[in-house]
């Protein structure tokens, strides 16, 4: 069943969507209203292009990753040890998300437009979204990824490398910044040969739920 939604910040039981996940339509991108989807693992995800309603997302079954599990091989140990790179949090969230976007904003199916961009960027205005950089010797920005981050998860919207292995870097980093700091999650939303190499798993709607409710 999918559910169209009106104006006022509410979301219908997810519980009751398509098999993929998709369960609602409609409603707007304000922070109010994405912070109650996140706080209940709803995202939004819709070709600009091809659709003028936002649709909701909300799979049973969860590709996760838990930052004490995440994997690291032996060639990004090699590459992590060589440090070519430096790594922040938070630095260029501009940056990072425009850098997302621009790779493939020319696809099919591209989902990272202007309004998307305005919306995240104000989640992170506000302390709710935050990016993860890589930066190369001469400080240019070639790597990096940027989601949603509150309670004990983090909720990845998307990664990018303008280098090998970039993308990967951003990620343990934030693994280990994560598992540091009493982090219990990072929401992969779908899953990828990429994160399923990293340690990416998946968990049930209601496990998922009880970790982020918990503290």
């Amino acid at each position: 069943m999918i559910f169209q939604l009106d104006d006022s910040i509410s979301f219908p039981d997810p519980r009751l969507g398509e098999e993929d996940g998709l369960f609602a339509v409609g409603g707007d991108l304000s922070p109010d209203r994405l912070l109650l989807a996140y706080s209940n693992g709803i995202f939004p995800w819709y070709s600009f292009r091809d659709w003028q309603t936002i649709l909701w997302y909300c799979p049973m079954r969860r590709f996760v990753i838990f930052p004490d599990k995440i994997h690291i091989s032996h060639s990004m140990r090699t590459l992590m040890n060589k440090g070519e790179y430096s790594l922040s949090i938070g630095r260029d969230f501009s940056g990072v998300i425009h850098n997302c976007s621009a790779l493939r904003y020319d696809e099919e199916g591209a989902w990272l437009g202007e309004d998307m961009i305005k919306a995240y960027t104000e989640l992170h205005r506000q302390g709710l979204a935050t990016s993860v950089e890589v930066w190369d010797r001469d400080g240019k920005l070639v790597g990096g990824l940027y989601g949603v981050s509150f309670g004990p998860a983090f909720f990845g919207e998307s990664m990018f490398s303008l280098v090998p292995s970039a993308s990967k870097l951003a990620l343990i980093f934030l693994a280990q910044v994560m598992e540091a700091n009493g982090g219990k999650l990072i929401d992969c939303q779908f899953e990828t040969p990429h994160l399923k190499s990293m340690g990416g798993e998946y968990i049930s709607y209601e496990k998922y739920m009880e970790i982020l409710k918990s503290r």
